[in-house]
């Protein structure tokens, strides 16, 4: 006879090895598969980010793009898509009116202005009527020629024609560690140039040996004849940073290396 719902219930307490599962038989959970759904909702969330940012332009990449902020990673990144493929008297030249095309010719500047040709009168000739513009050379050679007196030579341990004792190599070398530019427009623009130069006589009889020296230049630039062409410089020392504590290079090693390593030309 069935029971009324007014009879007492009883409850059975069954051992705690045999406690039913609170899961349908066959249907337990798995922790496995649902890591794996989650892995993948994720890897498309980052597939359609990618897709979503791939035509977005880089900072610098194009003309007036905002400069990455300072500290950030792409801040001190090597930067620059279009090189030039044109030399003059082992300068390369040809630069695009751009402010990319601007910081490449400062900084190739910056290198033919540091070499060992500025000591010379022919090799200053040279130099200016390459990287100068037209109006302005004749003054900047005459102001150089004027500046390499036979006491600043002596300094650098040259006679007054701007050649190193025999026996000795004559080193001197920019190498650009970064340009900036102030003021640009197509038509002029003034760029700095972060260097660190090598200067000296390499050499075991050297009492002028070659060290370095952190300044940079600052070059004013005028659009002509189709080229970024120097019309003013001047450099100023530093930023210099902390030196290595690292042993210098003996007078035989520093004389193989200087003609062994030749120089570069930059362009980005």
């Amino acid at each position: 006879m069935p029971l009324s719902d007014d009879q007492p219930h009883t409850r059975t307490r069954l051992p705690v090895g045999e406690q039913p599962s609170p899961y349908p038989a066959g249907r337990q959970p798995r922790p496995l598969l649902k890591l794996l759904t989650v892995l993948v909702v994720v890897a498309l969330l980052v597939i359609a980010i990618s897709i979503a940012n791939r035509n977005k332009p880089t900072p610098g990449s194009s003309h007036g793009a905002a400069p990455p902020p300072p500290g950030s990673s792409s801040a001190t990144a090597p930067t620059g898509t279009q090189p030039v493929s044109t030399t003059s008297n082992g300068i390369a030249t040809g630069y695009p009116d751009t402010e990319q095309g601007a910081q490449s010719a400062a900084a190739n500047y910056a290198v033919a202005l540091g070499g060992t040709d500025m000591f010379r009168a022919d090799g200053r000739r040279t130099v200016l009527a390459t990287i100068a513009d037209p109006a302005v050379a004749d003054a900047l050679r005459t102001r150089l020629d004027q500046a390499m007196t036979p006491d600043v030579l002596a300094a650098y341990g040259l006679n007054a024609q701007g050649q190193p004792p025999a026996g000795l190599s004559f080193v001197s070398r920019a190498v650009p560690i970064g340009t900036h530019t102030d003021g640009y427009s197509a038509d002029t623009t003034k760029a700095e140039v972060w260097c660190v130069g090598l200067g000296g006589l390499a050499g075991t009889s050297s009492t002028k040996p070659v060290t370095e020296n952190w300044y940079t230049l600052t070059l004013n630039l005028h659009w002509t004849g189709g080229d970024w062409k120097l019309t003013d410089f001047t450099r100023q020392n530093g930023p210099a940073p902390i030196p290595a504590d690292q042993q210098a290079a003996g007078a035989d090693e520093i004389t193989g290396a200087v003609q062994q390593f030749g120089g570069f030309r930059y362009a980005r």
